[in-house]
């Protein structure tokens, strides 16, 4: 066979092997089997000892694919992390991807040395290889396994996977260096894991924020160039983290995670690209890693590999959770959940390929030697049990621990802004819930914020075009177009009743319709104005002023609010009012300046007295009509 031959034949079978992958993911949701665990055993058939009798030892090679493939699926993950979600889970979350991955390493350590008649410091190389958690296994069950989490749970345990690989390859590698004498322990070590955290974090954010600021400006001809260029930006920042000395897992994440909840040129066909990549990506690794595996040398550690597995998972996890403090943020079935989680993926298994690696060399002793062996095919082992029972399992424990929610339903259509400059504008959909503050409601009776538009409403497989007379349904997908800055405003409209309100910030002002009747004002938004619930904010506005005439800019200050004249139209009447939270010392100012003005005639009658019918009467404004986008 020529090379030619045998480049075609790598061809035809990789595109194989992909597309049995593709199609094993089809079989997951029936099987109730994670898909990674599919993708390996697809890997485990074509290999030496399967149907496909393909022959690859190449732990190098497997280390490189494993490598790139992790830094594009943490990239993808930290792309679709909202910042919201890591504000309410990073003290927890780095908690458990530093003390916590140390504290499983030292338990599972124990045990290894105990099973296998290691010495301590080899069982704490095993357990240093499967201590952390594995994001590609973590996003892939929770993001597309069909469980539904509660949103602070399921943010605890996205940002420790995707946070917690320096630990474990500051602990692997440390492990490795000592056996092999050349570094002693002591302060050497925590240097290195200091510059795997430190300059991680400071490439991966920075790299984030110099990203955002190339695509924004270099002006592309080509759309299809920009997803490309951001691929390209990953691996410049995963490589010059790690030629620093940094994690480039930690960098990519962090990195995506600034990209991702930053105004983009082509922002969604950017997301849709990484979302193909990450999952070509993890089709790619686990068939790899399964294609390096031999399964009779699998079955060899069977026994001694499933008493470790059972001690990490029953033992290790369960203390690492309880000594990281977890239960102070989270009750105890909620803790019980994140412990259950501790999936295992590609990275022990990429770190598995270290010992294989560095212990093959002329002066490496005959122990170290057939140390790597047994390290890989145990940790596979774990893998592939943790994978299978844990990943398997997640949404019986979830519903049995009674944490289980609906999963947001996908939206049958998407609305997207397609330009190829920056614009000043996002595009976002709304899942209405039986509980949505906006469920059973008229489009005009949303109290919707000047610059949010409802452009779409997807009911089903039908388009419904929006009119200020249209109810808003369960189950209905609503897409709005809005000015920046709005989203957190709106988003109390759409949210569950039960959901928290999110806190107005001070000196911010946003217009409201002059139609938004103080009732509506409190159910969308809860401010509470002492006033007939049935008045308008024009009707209120032309009471306070004492005129039916008032002039744009006009305001009057309500406790903390100030109502201000924003638009006034035909005949004087107000439109558009703009409404603002004081600051605690301009509201004093404020108050000091109206007790020492001078007392004016002002209207006799007070608000709680005052009747609708005795202001001017106004007709509700239809919505406006969806602006034009170029889809």
């Amino acid at each position: 066979m020529t090379l030619i031959d045998y480049i075609n034949v790598i061809i035809l079978v990789t595109g194989i092997l992909v597309a049995l992958g593709v199609a094993s993911s089809k079989l997951s949701a029936r099987l109730g089997v994670p898909v990674l665990v599919l993708f390996l055993l697809l890997g485990m058939a074509a290999g030496s000892e399967g149907i496909g009798r393909i022959k690859f030892e190449s732990y190098e090679l497997a280390y490189a694919i494993g490598t790139i493939a992790l830094s594009l699926i943490l990239f993808d993950g930290g792309l679709g992390t909202s910042m919201s979600a890591v504000r309410v889970s990073w003290q927890p979350a780095v908690l458990l991807a530093t003390w916590g991955v140390f504290i499983t390493a030292i338990i599972t350590a124990f045990a290894a040395s105990w099973v296998l008649g290691l010495s301590k410091l080899e069982g704490l190389l095993l357990g240093s290889i499967v201590g952390s958690t594995d994001a590609a296994a973590v996003f892939g069950v929770l993001r597309s396994g069909g469980v539904g989490l509660p949103k602070r749970i399921a943010a605890v345990l996205e940002v420790e996977s995707a946070s917690n690989d320096p630990m474990a390859i500051f602990l692997t590698v440390g492990c490795i260096e000592v056996l092999l004498g050349n570094v002693a322990l002591g302060p050497g070590l925590l240097g290195l894991l200091a510059s795997q955290f430190l300059v991680g974090a400071i490439i991966g954010l920075a790299g984030g924020i110099a990203g955002v600021w190339l695509v924004n400006r270099i002006e592309l001809s080509a759309a299809g160039l920009y997803p490309v260029l951001i691929s390209a930006w990953c691996f410049v920042i995963f490589g010059l983290a790690a030629w620093l000395g940094g994690s480039g897992f930690l960098a990519v994440y962090l990195a995506g995670i600034v990209i991702g909840n930053r105004p983009l040129v082509f922002q969604r066909g950017i997301r849709l690209f990484h979302d193909a990549i990450a999952w070509f990506a993890q089709i790619v690794m686990f068939v790899v890693l399964g294609l390096l595996c031999t399964p009779s040398r699998l079955l060899a550690e069977a026994g001694d590999a499933l008493l470790i597995a059972v001690v990490l998972v029953l033992v290790a996890r369960p203390l690492a959770v309880l000594l990281s403090g977890v239960p102070y943020w989270f009750s105890w079935k909620e803790s019980a959940f994140i412990s259950w989680v501790g999936l295992k993926g590609a990275v022990p298994i990429t770190l598995a390929t270290f010992p294989l690696m560095y212990f093959s060399g002329e002066n490496v002793s005959e122990d170290l030697t057939r140390l790597g062996p047994v390290c890989f095919n145990v940790v596979f082992f774990i893998v592939v049990i943790s994978a299978a029972i844990q990943g398997g399992t997640l949404t019986v424990v979830a519903r049995w621990l009674g944490l289980e929610r609906p999963r947001a339903p996908e939206p049958p259509v998407t609305l997207e802004i397609s330009s190829l400059r920056h614009v000043n504008g996002e595009i976002v959909d709304y899942a209405i819930g039986d509980d949505s503050r906006a469920a059973g409601k008229l489009v005009r009776e949303l109290a919707l914020p000047e610059g949010a538009v409802i452009a779409m409403i997807a009911r089903g497989n039908q388009i419904v075009p929006p009119q200020g007379s249209t109810k808003i349904l369960p189950h209905d997908h609503v897409i709005l177009v809005l000015r920046p800055g709005l989203q957190s405003l709106v988003s109390q409209v759409f949210a569950s009743t039960s959901d928290v309100r999110s806190l107005i910030p001070e000196m911010f002002e946003f217009p409201l319709r002059g139609s938004t009747t103080v009732a509506k004002l409190e159910e969308f938004y809860g401010i509470h104005i002492n006033a007939p619930p049935t008045l308008t904010l024009t009707e209120l506005l032309n009471h306070e002023l004492g005129t039916l005439t008032p002039a744009v800019g006009e305001s009057v200050q309500l406790g903390p609010l100030m109502l201000s004249v924003q638009r006034v139209g035909e005949g004087g009447l107000i439109e558009m009012v703009s409404l603002a939270f004081l600051a605690e010392e301009q509201q004093a100012a404020e108050e000091k300046a109206a007790a020492a003005a001078p007392a004016t005639d002002a209207p006799a009658e007070s608000l709680e007295s005052a009747e609708p019918g005795d202001l001017p009467p106004e007709n509700a404004d239809e919505v406006p009509a969806p602006a034009e986008t170029n889809d």
